[in-house]
């Protein structure tokens, strides 16, 4: 069976691709900060596949050699899924005035950790000729007031993301934007306002899924993009 790490992968956009891939057979180490969603989730998903659930933070070096560790005890690894973000404060504050701390925060757990992991992970991937697939955001290529934090990690990401692929070429490397969606986070960077016109997490998976089953050029991808069947970086 395929082998897929995915981070944050308690909620949201993490837990429905987890939830897509056990649906299709794969076995899964799992990753979260939080145990006991984390948990729920591995029991959910057990039920089609063999899960792993390991929660810490992948900005713990620790936790990462942890998640590598896992994978090593099973094999080699085809996908390696880099979801877990931090959005940063909220309300999203202006670059004048961004707390540099948690500015920090931000990029360590948005740019540093997913390049920490795939380091870790890359013999594993090279072996399967394996997939690394880096969550992004339009907030990476669009200047929105409030986004300078998490804008200039993703764009950091997507960046690292190429460079990673031009090195790789033995790998598939993706950086993929999904698009808005009805999450937590996304209700925390719009504090008060109604978002429930965006759609669901699981309105994505499909469209970023096409990219593990396809294979296209490494590269940068939207999510609406590859919905409508335009394969476009």
């Amino acid at each position: 069976m395929p082998l897929a790490l995915v981070t944050g992968a308690s909620a949201r956009l993490g837990r429905e691709i987890a939830r897509a891939l056990a649906g299709r057979g794969w076995s899964l180490v799992l990753d979260a900060r939080t145990p006991e969603p984390l948990r729920a989730a591995a029991a959910e998903l057990s039920r089609d596949a063999w899960v792993e659930a390991l929660p810490g933070d992948v900005a713990d070096a620790a936790h990462r050699t942890d998640l590598a560790a896992a994978v090593a005890s099973l094999g080699d690894l085809d996908l390696l899924v880099n979801n877990a973000s931090e959005l940063g404060p909220s309300p999203l504050p202006p670059l004048a005035s961004y707390p540099l701390d948690a500015l920090a925060r931000v990029l360590d757990v948005d740019v540093v950790a997913p390049i920490a992991l795939t380091q870790l992970l890359l013999p594993a991937l090279a072996r399967a000729g394996g997939t690394v697939l880096n969550v992004s955001s339009d907030a990476a290529v669009e200047a929105y007031p409030g986004w300078g934090g998490y804008g200039a990690a993703k764009a950091a990401l997507d960046h690292a993301t190429a460079v990673l692929a031009t090195e790789h070429p033995e790998l598939h490397v993706y950086a993929v934007d999904p698009g808005d969606m009805r999450t937590e986070m996304h209700q925390r960077a719009f504090p008060g306002e109604d978002i429930s016109d965006r759609p669901l997490p699981a309105d994505a998976v499909p469209a970023l899924l096409r990219l593990v089953d396809e294979r296209p050029p490494s590269g940068r991808y939207r999510a609406a993009d590859l919905a409508t069947g335009t394969v476009h970086q």
